[in-house]
């Protein structure tokens, strides 16, 4: 329990907080990365379908220099998906439904990428990740960010899952009233 100037915090609505500010944060992370890979690159060049084009084409030169997938339509495929994959699931964490799924999701989406990450850097491949668009360098710091990320993840999820029971649910009977619909 904490005292504060406006009231009383208690560990249940604290966790809330953190579980909130977690889920947002993860989905403001999603949603600023989709943008870094659509947004406009070429100076000058506003927003339009074609420059939309353009950082997806750009976008997939990255994809393609981590030496994973196996075929030009492969890489474009990733490319052109990803970015509102990313806007999908951020905006799906923002909305808190289905918080236990989609936190799973987001963890799961982050356990990728950091595999994705280690698996380059302990290759030594010197690359541009493309993470949050063009130009970042991928080195050590590309390690602690998607390693912090993954984290918040799986703290989001369990989180979510925690709250679940604490709500009272765990105590009635499977198939009761109380049960039937959640999640």
């Amino acid at each position: 329990m904490i005292e504060t100037a406006t009231g009383t915090i208690t560990n249940g609505s604290a966790g809330r907080v953190l579980l909130v500010l977690g889920r947002v944060a993860l989905a403001g992370i999603l949603l600023f990365a989709a943008y870094a890979k659509l947004k406009p690159q070429v100076p000058g060049m506003h927003w339009s379908t074609g420059s939309v084009k353009t950082s997806l084409a750009l976008f997939a030169m990255n994809v393609d220099s981590f030496e994973m997938l196996g075929s030009p339509r492969q890489v474009s495929i990733v490319a052109h998906l990803l970015p509102f994959c990313e806007i999908g699931l951020g905006l799906w964490l923002l909305s808190g439904i289905l918080l236990r799924f989609s936190s799973v999701i987001a963890t799961l989406v982050f356990a990728g990428f950091f595999t994705v990450i280690v698996r380059t850097y302990m290759l030594g491949l010197e690359i541009n990740c493309g993470c949050f668009g063009p130009g970042e360098k991928l080195g050590p710091r590309n390690l602690v960010i998607d390693g912090s990320l993954l984290a918040l993840a799986i703290a989001v999820t369990v989180g979510a899952f925690l709250s679940r029971r604490k709500s009272g649910l765990e105590g009635a009977p499977s198939g009761s009233p109380a049960t039937l619909g959640a999640d």
